[in-house]
């Protein structure tokens, strides 16, 4: 094989472009993945402005998550082959030719569904569990708050919810359009946010056990707000700022959970098992089509300028891709 491959690369305020950098090497517990997707997300648009670096070891090229077949492997990988089709998570890599993927972070993809359809799903899949299901342990006949209903994390978190016996799916998105398709997907109530109260409208509903929140800001006193009595608030984001002025006494009266997470820079070990417990509670309504991959938008390589832009604006409907196969 070639030392060098092709991948997207920033240089400084220019447009992305398309250069040859150094291939990646496989550690000890990696595959070499030759990719043919790889899915964008806010936290790209966030490392391009030099605000979210990689962690330490990790690729400096953009790109958390991909799809493609597996090209090498470390002779201490076990139950994966050459050949095999597969999509994965990983701290840095995806906009390129190649990337190492832990093993742990891997699944397989299943026959029948294409490399653009899998490359839409590990890094929500596995935000979503890491999130809603982990972290605030979500259960069977609870309520929740999805801001962002039709982004790529939102559209698969209104299913993954679904398929676990919610009693009540609210999201929020930003036009009545968003709001119809959130609501064919399986959202009970769908709240346009620029036109409507949604901190009213969940009181009203009877409040939210768990919310999953992107938007930060001022959303962080609502969302304390609409919250039910021992409810849980996960930020993954603060598209709205970090920095807020709070009344923390509902927080307390209503023994309230506020918390927050990141994927990225978590170890393999916590990746795998993140991975485990989706294949064991998820995967197989994936595999019956039960839950089904949310895709806007697919761009070539070398448009990955265009791909950013799009996503940056706003208006998409599930995943945005970059894809080697045109479809």
């Amino acid at each position: 094989m070639a030392e060098t491959m092709w991948a997207v690369v920033v240089d400084d305020d220019a447009p992305l472009k398309l250069a040859d950098v150094e291939k990646p090497t496989c550690g000890p517990s990696d595959v070499l993945v030759e990719i043919v997707t790889a899915g964008l997300n806010r936290a790209d648009l966030v490392q391009r402005r030099g605000m979210y670096p990689p962690p330490p070891g990790a690729s400096e090229i953009m790109g958390l998550e991909c799809s493609g077949t597996i090209v090498a492997l470390s002779s201490e990988v076990s139950g994966w082959a050459v050949g095999d089709r597969v999509c994965g998570l990983m701290a840095g890599g995806g906009y390129a030719e190649f990337a190492v993927v832990d093993q742990g972070s891997l699944f397989k993809i299943p026959d029948g569904m294409s490399f653009e359809e899998a490359g839409a799903l590990p890094e929500v899949m596995m935000t979503v569990w890491a999130n809603i299901f982990d972290r605030c342990q979500f259960k069977a006949g609870e309520s929740l708050l999805i801001h962002g209903g039709t982004s790529g994390i939102g559209t698969m978190a209104i299913q993954m919810a679904k398929q676990a016996g919610a009693a009540k799916i609210m999201i929020t998105a930003g036009t009545a359009d968003k709001c119809t398709y959130a609501e064919k997907l399986g959202a009970d109530i769908a709240i346009n946010y620029r036109e409507q109260d949604f901190e009213a409208i969940v009181r009203d509903a009877g409040g939210a056990d768990v919310i999953l929140d992107m938007v930060g800001g001022d959303y962080v006193q609502k969302n304390i707000s609409a919250a039910k009595i021992g409810g849980r608030i996960v930020n993954i984001a603060y598209m709205q700022g970090p920095q807020v002025q709070l009344n923390l006494m509902p927080l307390m009266l209503k023994r309230l959970v506020l918390t927050g997470t990141t994927l990225r820079a978590r170890p393999n070990d916590d990746k795998q098992r993140i991975r485990d417990a989706i294949l064991a509670d998820f995967w197989p309504a994936v595999l019956s089509g039960d839950i089904k991959p949310i895709i806007d938008t697919v761009y070539p390589f070398d448009q990955a300028e265009q791909a950013q832009a799009h996503m940056a604006k706003g208006g998409h409907i599930g995943k945005i891709l970059l894809s080697r196969q045109q479809s």
